[in-house]
């Protein structure tokens, strides 16, 4: 499936935000234009309730002797006889007209309300008034008397003036807001543009590379610092793997062209000695066998660097110790120290490899003891391995660790030793969040190496 491009999608959500954004500012305009002029014609009928209230004070008294005094914004008036439709008294603006409305009033009801347009109200065609009227019964003109006042209705709501203007208002809206969302989604997604187009730069052969992290500390940077992390990772897995396939092939090889040699050199012989081939059998035998263990290692490290996922599970590291490395002939004293159960989550199978290894170094360089210490420090499982050795130089401590390295002495005491027994045990100690340390044993005087996981790696179940 292809890519969706930011622009799509810089589209696609300025589309969803404007139609949003219009059905909200729709039902907004929409409530407004109904209050305005709900409220405006209630102000109108107000200033023409007023009017008609002051006529109605003035002929309760007496008559008018002309025209009905009016001024702005009311200038039309009218009394009128409501039983007969007959027109008492009016202002200038209404004289010589018929009643602004033909409409009775309820029996029940003083006042009525109504609209009136044209020339009946003594305007243009087109133009509407609000009329008031309130309905008296005893008044200088008699009974049954109406009076009527009538005012302008605005202009905004003459016709669909209103409904154009909130119309003109939403076309506005809608066209700054989407051009300001145009223009902020882009800006936005300007940063992810950068960021895929240094994807698209990426190879095996440009793993160092990283994707640009905007300033703004938002989601796109936060994907971005995500992204740098998971190359980080991949570059370091790539290394991994480049420098697994070189050392496999440069241990592989001197044992190999070793063994190839011997083999050309006897089937060349053309009288062979029987013990002499015998001597070569037993020590390609021997070199087979360090072949197997080399391969074996190469394969463990393998699975470390793939991080092939292992069961976890509860161990007593005090119990194990002590099931693995008591109640044996050894040809050294070994000695294990325990101060109670001593808790760790890890692989069984991989721990008992560790401290195998870390024994099994430990009998190669020791003179005569062997001490292990089992212990919970500092929130941390602890295992010590001490013995009674030459030690290990401090320039040297770190360099046991790396792949192939072997000193001097392991490589008198150990022949066919492949370097890889360490490395492979501090690649797991770390796998669980550890550490394994070489240092100087104070206690028996020679190395020392230091285990320790700690208890947060139940968190990594």
């Amino acid at each position: 499936m292809r890519a969706l491009r930011p622009r799509s999608i810089r589209a696609r959500v300025t589309a969803g935000a404007v139609a949003v954004l219009a059905l909200v500012v729709s039902i907004i305009l929409t409530g407004s234009a109904f209050t305005i002029r709900e409220l405006t014609l209630s102000q109108a009928r107000d200033r023409a309730a007023e009017g008609a209230r002051h006529v109605v004070e003035q002929i309760m008294t007496e008559r008018y002797s002309g025209p009905i005094p009016a001024s702005e914004p009311i200038l039309r008036f009218q009394v009128v006889d409501w039983r007969t439709d007959e027109v008492l008294a009016a202002s200038d603006a209404l004289t010589g007209f018929p009643p602004l409305t033909d409409q009775d009033p309820e029996v029940s009801d003083f006042r009525l309300d109504d609209v009136s347009c044209g020339l009946a109200a003594g305007g243009h065609e087109g133009d509407c008034f609000q009329v008031v009227g309130y309905s008296i019964s005893d008044s200088a003109y008699g009974d049954d008397i109406m009076v009527l006042a009538a005012t302008r209705t605005p202009l905004v709501l003459s016709g669909n003036l209103l409904e154009f203007v909130m119309l003109g208002i939403w076309v506005l809206l809608i066209s700054g807001s989407a051009l300001i969302i145009w223009y902020g989604v882009g800006r936005a997604l300007r940063p992810v543009e950068k960021i895929s187009a240094e994807l698209d730069r990426l190879s095996v052969s440009g793993l160092h590379r990283r994707l640009p992290v905007p300033k703004s500390d938002d989601e796109i940077a936060h994907l971005a610092r995500t992204a740098n992390s998971s190359l980080n990772r991949l570059e370091e897995a790539v290394t991994r793997q480049r420098r697994f396939v070189s050392d496999a092939s440069h241990e592989l090889r001197n044992p190999i062209a070793g063994m190839r040699t011997k083999l050309e050199v006897e089937l060349s012989d053309p009288d062979p000695d029987e013990r002499a081939r015998e001597r070569l059998l037993t020590g390609l035998l021997s070199d087979t066998e360090r072949l197997e263990n080399i391969v074996s290692d190469l394969l463990e490290l393998a699975r470390l660097d793939t991080d092939v996922a292992m069961k976890r599970e509860q161990v007593d590291l005090a119990a194990l110790v002590e099931q693995e490395f008591t109640g044996r002939r050894r040809p050294l004293e070994m000695r294990v120290h325990t101060s109670g159960p001593v808790p760790a989550l890890v692989n069984r199978l991989r721990v008992v490899r560790v401290l195998t290894n870390l024994v099994a170094n430990a009998e190669r360089h020791a003179n005569s003891r062997i001490d292990i210490i089992v212990q919970h420090h500092q929130g941390a499982a602890v295992v010590e391995v001490h013995d009674d050795g030459a030690g290990i130089p401090v320039k040297d401590r770190e360099r046991v660790f790396e792949r192939f390295a072997r000193l001097p002495e392991s490589k008198e005491r150990d022949p066919g030793g492949s370097g890889l027994g360490l490395p492979i045990s501090r690649e797991i100690v770390q796998a669980y969040g550890g550490t394994l340390a070489a240092g100087h044993s104070d206690l028996l005087g020679g190395a020392l190496f230091v285990l320790r996981i700690p208890d947060r790696t139940e968190s990594h179940q």
